[in-house]
């Protein structure tokens, strides 16, 4: 059967988007790809340019190993065909920011073949979406338009950083596909260290290459969206750029093939220039650059120091810490995330650990705009407190409480128990002379308990209010089960 789920009901019948990605990941390295020069994010303008980043006469490139090794950490991260060797190519045109006029790239003999990714849609599902190929090249320098009224400055602090470009086959069939995917990318390469994948800063960004078609149907014209930076301006981007595809078919136009920007203020994307195509750049291999070769055993040391990837976690998640799918897929979608669990859960309930994390710990983070680095509540303060509810101390209530004042104090759960008097009451005495003290109290709500037991949760509610929510919940309700017969028999 079809799955029609991710399809646009135009006016004469349904459209399929079709979309592929190319992914700018910045290499995480101290210098750039082909000079000395430093990488460090927000410098002053034009203080990290090396003569070779500013193109002098006679300058020549030198190739950096690190992002060579970074770049084979990745495709290994990708589980794709790493090349042994793959050529450096001039990839020519004409702007501003590109003192060389030239950007070096690869073209045809890339350094990182085919590959495959494995998203987590929200509804359960995986997909698998292809990668075509990775390429190392470099970055140009930043137009900046905003500095003078009618002359325009040159940063060339990027210019030479090294990116990774990851280009997907069009195998994605929905905003969220692509979200998914790029989501996917982005913790893989922060496990592997090899990009931190913070997209406000330009680390990390798309180009998204969109087209429609009738279900079934050859592959239409794509035009692609340039540098999207946000995971939410990549679905709306999509989202607008296939609604308008599918107008203009229908009313009687061509899509020209074309290159895209997406405006994020008004929600729609803008013509920037027809699409160039491979033969418009001219590529020639880089005269100053020797064919970049290594060996397999260079490949398999790099490979031995692969650390465990988000969909081996996720599985050892699932089989070690009994958790579902779902919160295994959340808690492994960051590093920081599955590193912050698995301290919660180490000889706890991981699963109660889970629920924690997962619930009122992300709640919180999010509601406050904190990352996990800068959290109040360390992972063994939360673990802490998992340990106060599994030894009775207190219930999982009073702990909700405890918990809002760590986050706002940082202190420890022991010492806001002690010093609230939180601690739970266990004494089945003076549980029962609480009972006894509601019951008397309400002698026709005890009529009513007899004839519907289900009324007897209104007597629970009473017993947690006059004990201030100390009562240990599990004792309360065995005490009123030997209260009313009718609940013990159910």
């Amino acid at each position: 059967m079809t799955d029609t789920s991710n399809y646009i009901e135009g006016l004469t019948g349904s459209w399929e988007i079709v979309m592929g990605l190319e992914i700018h990941a910045q290499v995480v390295s101290n210098s750039k790809l082909f000079s000395g020069a430093p990488t460090e994010f927000g410098a002053e303008q034009n203080t990290q340019v090396s003569l070779v980043d500013a193109a002098l006469p006679g300058m020549l490139p030198v190739i950096n190993e690190k992002c060579v090794e970074q770049a084979v950490r990745t495709g290994l991260g990708l589980k794709a065909q790493v090349n042994l060797r793959s050529v450096f190519d001039r990839k020519n045109y004409f702007y501003p920011d590109l003192p060389q006029g030239y950007q070096i790239s690869q073209f045809k003999y890339p350094i990182i073949g085919e590959g495959i990714v494995e998203i987590d849609l929200s509804n359960g599902d995986t997909k698998d979406v292809r990668i075509e190929r990775l390429h190392l090249e470099q970055d140009a320098g930043k137009s900046l338009h905003d500095q003078h009224p009618s002359m325009s400055f040159v940063d060339l602090n990027r210019s030479g950083v090294a990116l990774m470009e990851i280009v997907s086959m069009p195998d994605m069939r929905s905003a969220e596909e692509a979200q998914a995917f790029v989501k996917k990318i982005r913790a893989i390469l922060r496990y592997l260290g090899t990009c931190d994948g913070n997209m406000e800063q330009g680390s990390m960004r798309a180009d998204v290459n969109v087209s429609v078609r009738r279900p079934g149907d050859e592959l239409g014209t794509r035009c692609e969206i340039k540098n999207v930076n946000s995971i939410r301006f990549i679905g709306q981007a999509i989202e607008y750029e296939a609604r308008r595809q599918v107008e203009v078919i229908e009313d009687g136009g061509t899509i020209k093939q074309e290159t895209r920007l997406f405006d994020s203020k008004a929600g729609v994307t803008r013509s920037m220039r027809s699409k160039e195509e491979a033969h418009d750049y001219r590529y020639f291999p880089d005269p100053d650059l020797l064919p970049l070769v290594f060996t397999q055993e260079y490949v398999d040391a790099i490979a031995a120091t692969l650390p465990e990837l988000p969909d081996d976690k996720k599985a050892r998640f699932v089989s070690e810490y009994g958790l579902s799918i779902y919160d295994a897929g959340v808690l492994v979608s960051e590093k920081a995330r599955a590193e912050f669990f698995e301290d919660v859960a180490k000889g706890r309930d991981a699963k109660m650990a889970s629920n924690w994390v997962t619930g009122e710990f992300f709640g919180a983070l999010n509601k406050a705009g904190l990352a996990i680095d800068t959290s109040p509540v360390s992972a063994k303060q939360l673990g802490a407190l998992i340990e106060l509810i599994k030894d009775d101390t207190i219930s999982g209530r009073i702990a909700k409480d405890v918990f809002e004042i760590m986050f706002e104090t940082g202190d420890d759960p022991a010492k806001i128990v002690e010093e609230k008097g939180l601690r739970q009451v266990t004494d089945l005495g003076a549980i029962e002379a609480a009972i006894d003290e509601v019951m008397a109290a309400n002698p026709d709500k005890v009529q009513q308990a007899i004839e519907k037991p289900k009324m007897v949760g209104w007597f629970v509610g009473q017993v947690m209010k006059a004990t201030s929510g100390k009562a240990n919940p599990q004792a309360v309700n065995k005490l009123l089960a030997a209260k009313f017969p009718p609940l013990a028999e159910d």
